[in-house]
C-alpha cells in the first residue's frame, strides 16, 4: 500500500509546473496526489521516459488504463485525468528493470496529445480539488475517519499505525486520498474518485463504499472468531479425550466405542435385515465411529441401531392349524360368539390348506409362497359392539388359539398423527411410533394386534390418526409400512390386526371400508347367566381368595343381580356386582374360621339383597304406565339397545309444537312428521280437527341430559300423540321402532338385534317393527323369540291397531 506526506512537506519543493508532462500509463493500480508508490517499470519506452526525466525536472504524469491488457497504450487507451509525480529514486534490477519510488503532488487533465514515440507526452492542466468549507463539510470529514479507522481495526492486510495516523489528518484532500488507497478499491471505482472535482463528492462515495466494507469485515471477522473458537474447543475436546483414555487404561478399562461397533457389526448381521435397512444400519455404524462418545449425535445414532437390531424382521411364530383344538381353545374363553369363533376356524382352515397344498416350485421361490398367506391374511376383523361384550379379551383368546403373540395398543382419545408415523430421528426425544414399539414388545413379525376404540380416535391441528391407520389396515399396502424414526421399509403384511369399536358411525368411511365387520350384539338374560357360571363366578372366587366349595351361586340369585342390579347389554357390571358379593363372603368367611367354624356359603335371592341392598332397577312391567300419551319406543346406543318412553301433553294455546329432550335434527323432524301425519288424519283416528287450533303440543323424551337422535323414533311418536288425543293408553307391554312418512309408511330401520335384546331385558312382550325389518329377527337367540311377540307392519293403521289397551266391552 502506498505512503503519504503532508501536503506541506513536499509542495514547498515544487516551485513551477510544467505545462507539457511525459506520461506513463499504469496498469491495475492508481496514483493519487500526496501517496508515495513503488513502481516496476519493464517496457522499453516507460524505461526510457524514467531516464530522460530523471535528466530533467524528475517530473512525470501517472494516468490509469481502463483496458490492461493493452501492453503499449496510445492516445484514447488511457484516462484523460491523472496524477503529476516527482521521481523519488530509481534502481535497476538484475533483470535489466527499473525499481521507481514516486510520489504524488497534483491532479491534472490532459488536453492535447504531442507525441506518441518514443514515449507518451502531453499538454496538461492542473485540476486542483475543490474543497468545501461548511458544516456538511465538517460531519462528512468526521464519519470518513471514523469509518476509515473502523475498517483498518477490521483489515488483517493494514499496518494498525494507519489507524493513528488517520486520526491526525486534518488536510480533506489528504484524507480523502489516503482512505481512497486504502480501501483497495478497484481502478474504475478509483478513477472515479480521481475524476471528481469536490472533496465532497469524493467523501460521499468513500462513505458508501467503507459502510459496505464494514459489514463485510464485520461478518469475516464474526465467521473468523466463531470457526477458531470450534477449533480450539475442538482440540480441547481432543486433549481431554486422550486424557480420559489414558485414565481408562490405567484404571484397566477398554475403549467402548469400538467395542460397540463391532458389537453392532454382529447385531446387524444377526438380525437379518432387508437390504434397505442393513444399508441404513451400516451407514449409520459408520457415522457412529467417526464420532466421540461425548458428540450430542452420537447417542441419536446408537439408539437409532438399536431400534434397527432388536425390531423382529424375520422372526415369525408358527401357527397352530389343528382346528379342532382352536375351537376347544376359544370355546374356553367364551360363551357363544358363534359367528367370530367361526370367522377364525375359516381363517386357520385357509392357511392349513395352503400349507398342505403349496407347490414344490411355490416352496422353493420366497415370493409366490408368500402370496397366498397375504392373501389369507388380508382380512382386517373389526368387533363392533357395546362395551362389555368381550371385544377385547376375545384377540387375546384368538391369539391363543392362534398360538400367536398378542400386542394391545388404545386408540381411545388418540389426536395426534404421530403416536402412527412419529416424527424423524431430527426430533430431541424422538422414537418409533407406537405400531413399531408394539412389534417390539411382541417380538414377532406376525402377532395378533389389536386396536383397540378405533371409534374414538380424534383429530386437531396435530393431523388425522385415522388417516394415518389408513396404511395400517390396508393388506395392499402394509407391506412396506414406513415409520418416519426407522425411516426404512417394515413389512405389516404378516400382522392380524383386530379393531374394536363401539359405534361404526364415528369411523371415517375409508377406514370403515378397510375392515370386516363383525357385529357383537348384547347378551340375553339366559347368555349371561351361563357367562356367570362358567367364566365370572370362577374368576371372582379365585380374585377374592376363595375356594369352590366356600362360595356358590344358585341360577335364582344369578338372575336377580342380572334382573335388578345391573341393566346391561354386556355382562361387565355384572361381574363388578359378582365381585362384591364374593367380597362380602370372604369377610363372612373369615370371621367364621376366626371362630373356628366350617365356612360354606350359598348365595340365595335373599342372600343378594343382605349384600347388595336395595334393587337398582325394576322392570318396566311393574310400573304399569297406562295412562295416555306415553308409548315405549326402542333405542340404540353407545352400551347396546335401550327402551325410550316418549311421553306428550297438551294445553291451551295456539297450535305449537314443543320439542325437548336434548333431540337431534333427525328426531326432531320424525316429531314434526308424526305431528303432521296426525293433523291430516285426524278424522279417521278419531280426533277432532279443531282441537289443533287451540291447543299447544308438548313432546318430551326423558332422559333429557342425555343426546338423542335417528329416526326411528317416528312409530311412538305418532302413537303417543294418538294416544294423547284419543284419551286411549298405550300397553305397557309393547314396545315399538320404525321410521315414518308422512304417507304413514313404516319404513326400516337399524339395530333391530339390540333393541329386541333391550326389550327382552326391560320384560316387555311384544314389540313392533317394520316388515322389511323381519329377517333381523333369525340372529335372535331362540329363548329370545320364543318370549317375544313380533308384530311385523307397512303401515301406521296397522300398528295402532296392536298398541293400545283394548276398549273396555
Amino acid at each position: 500500500m502506498a505512503n503519504f506526506m503532508q501536503p506541506d512537506a513536499q509542495t514547498t519543493r515544487l516551485t513551477t509546473i510544467p505545462s507539457e508532462l511525459p506520461i506513463l500509463p499504469l496498469r491495475s493500480t492508481m496514483a493519487y496526489p500526496f501517496s508515495v508508490m513503488p513502481l516496476a517499470i519493464g517496457i522499453p519506452r516507460s524505461i526510457r521516459l524514467i531516464e530522460e526525466a530523471l535528466q530533467g525536472d524528475r517530473l512525470i504524469g501517472l494516468v490509469g488504463m481502463p483496458d490492461n491488457t493493452v501492453e503499449e497504450p496510445g492516445p484514447g487507451q488511457t484516462y484523460d485525468i491523472g496524477t503529476m509525480a516527482n521521481i523519488q529514486n530509481v534502481s535497476r534490477a538484475q533483470d535489466n528493470t527499473l525499481q521507481v519510488v514516486v510520489q504524488g503532488i497534483e491532479r491534472f487533465r490532459v488536453t492535447e496529445w504531442v507525441q506518441t514515440l518514443p514515449y507518451l507526452r502531453a499538454r496538461i492542466e492542473v485540476a486542483s480539488d475543490v474543497v468545501e468549507t461548511d458544516v456538511e463539510m465538517e460531519a462528512l470529514q468526521g464519519t470518513l475517519r471514523d469509518l476509515a479507522q473502523h475498517v483498518v481495526a477490521l483489515s488483517p492486510h493494514v499496518p494498525r499505525e494507519l489507524r493513528d495516523f488517520l486520526g491526525q489528518v486534518h488536510d480533506p484532500r489528504l484524507l480523502a486520498y489516503m482512505v481512497a488507497a486504502m480501501a483497495r478499491l478497484a481502478v474504475s471505482e478509483g478513477q472515479q474518485i480521481l475524476a471528481m472535482d469536490s472533496v465532497k463528492d469524493k467523501f460521499r462515495r468513500l462513505i458508501t463504499h467503507l459502510s459496505h466494507e464494514k459489514e463485510v469485515l464485520g461478518l469475516r471477522h464474526k465467521i473468523q472468531t466463531e470457526a477458531r473458537e470450534e477449533m480450539d474447543k475442538a482440540q480441547r475436546e481432543y486433549y481431554l479425550r486422550q486424557q480420559l483414555r489414558a485414565i481408562q487404561k490405567e484404571l484397566g478399562n477398554t475403549d467402548e466405542s469400538h467395542v460397540t461397533a463391532d458389537d453392532y457389526r454382529q447385531k446387524i448381521d444377526a438380525a437379518q435385515l432387508p437390504d434397505e435397512a442393513r444399508k441404513e444400519a451400516l451407514r449409520e455404524l459408520q457415522r457412529l465411529e467417526s464420532l466421540p462418545p461425548q458428540a450430542a449425535e452420537y447417542g441419536i445414532i446408537k439408539s437409532y441401531l438399536d431400534w434397527l437390531v432388536t425390531l423382529p424382521w424375520q422372526v415369525l411364530s408358527t401357527d397352530q392349524l389343528d382346528i379342532p383344538q382352536a375351537r376347544v381353545v376359544l370355546d374356553e374363553d367364551h360363551y357363544d360368539l358363534q359367528e367370530v369363533k367361526d370367522r377364525i376356524l375359516e381363517f386357520l382352515a385357509v392357511r392349513k390348506l395352503h400349507a398342505d397344498r403349496q407347490e414344490p416350485a411355490e416352496a422353493s421361490n420366497g415370493t409366490a409362497a408368500a402370496s397366498p398367506t397375504h392373501a389369507a391374511m388380508g382380512a382386517i376383523l373389526c368387533f363392533a359392539g357395546p362395551p362389555g361384550v368381550g371385544k377385547t379379551s376375545l384377540g387375546q383368546s384368538i391369539a391363543r388359539a392362534l398360538g400367536r403373540k398378542f400386542s394391545r395398543m388404545s386408540l381411545g382419545g388418540m389426536r395426534d398423527e404421530a403416536e402412527i408415523r412419529v416424527h424423524r430421528r431430527t426430533y430431541i426425544g424422538a422414537m418409533p411410533g407406537r405400531v413399531i414399539q408394539a412389534l417390539k414388545r411382541a417380538g414377532t413379525r406376525n402377532p395378533v394386534f389389536m386396536l383397540d376404540e378405533i371409534d374414538k380416535v380424534g383429530q386437531d391441528w396435530r393431523g388425522d390418526p385415522s388417516s394415518a391407520l389408513l396404511e395400517v389396515l390396508d393388506p395392499a399396502q402394509n407391506k412396506a409400512f414406513r415409520d418416519h424414526y426407522l425411516d426404512v421399509d417394515f413389512d405389516l403384511s404378516d400382522v392380524m390386526f383386530i379393531t374394536t369399536a363401539n359405534q361404526l358411525e364415528t369411523i371415517p368411511e375409508p377406514l370403515r371400508d378397510r375392515m370386516e365387520i363383525i357385529q357383537l350384539d348384547g347378551y340375553t338374560e339366559y347368555e349371561k347367566l351361563r357367562i356367570a357360571q362358567t367364566y365370572l363366578v370362577p374368576r371372582q372366587r379365585q380374585a377374592n381368595g376363595l375356594r369352590p366349595e366356600e362360595v356358590t351361586f344358585t341360577d335364582e340369585a344369578l338372575g336377580k343381580v342380572i334382573r335388578e342390579y345391573t341393566r346391561e347389554a354386556g355382562v361387565r357390571h355384572l361381574e363388578r356386582r359378582l365381585g362384591t358379593v364374593c367380597r362380602k363372603v370372604a369377610v363372612q368367611i373369615t370371621a367364621q374360621e376366626t371362630a373356628q367354624e366350617t365356612a360354606q356359603v350359598e348365595v340365595t335371592p335373599a342372600r343378594v339383597v343382605d349384600y347388595l341392598k336395595h334393587e337398582q332397577f325394576l322392570s318396566e312391567m311393574h310400573e304399569h304406565l297406562i295412562l295416555p300419551g306415553i308409548a315405549t319406543g326402542l333405542a340404540v346406543t353407545a352400551t347396546g339397545g335401550d327402551i325410550l318412553y316418549i311421553e306428550v301433553t297438551r294445553m291451551q294455546g295456539k297450535g305449537t309444537l314443543t320439542l325437548t329432550g336434548q333431540l337431534g335434527d333427525v328426531m326432531r323432524e320424525s316429531a314434526q312428521i308424526a305431528h303432521s301425519y296426525v293433523r291430516a288424519k285426524a278424522l279417521e283416528l278419531g280426533v277432532d280437527p279443531e282441537v289443533f287450533a287451540h291447543t299447544d303440543i308438548h313432546v318430551h323424551v326423558p332422559a333429557g341430559a342425555i343426546p338423542k337422535d335417528g329416526p326411528s323414533a317416528g312409530v311412538a311418536m305418532v302413537t303417543a300423540l294418538t294416544s294423547l288425543l284419543t284419551n286411549r293408553p298405550v300397553r305397557h307391554d309393547v314396545g315399538m321402532t320404525g321410521e315414518i312418512t308422512l304417507r304413514g309408511r313404516v319404513l326400516p330401520v337399524g339395530g333391530v338385534k339390540m333393541k329386541v335384546l333391550a326389550a327382552h331385558r326391560a320384560g316387555l312382550t311384544t314389540v313392533i317393527l317394520p316388515k322389511r325389518n323381519e329377517r333381523d329377527l333369525e340372529a335372535l337367540p331362540e329363548e329370545v323369540r320364543q318370549a317375544l311377540t313380533f308384530v311385523p307392519v307397512e303401515m301406521i293403521d296397522e300398528v295402532l291397531g296392536t298398541a293400545f289397551v283394548p276398549e273396555a266391552q
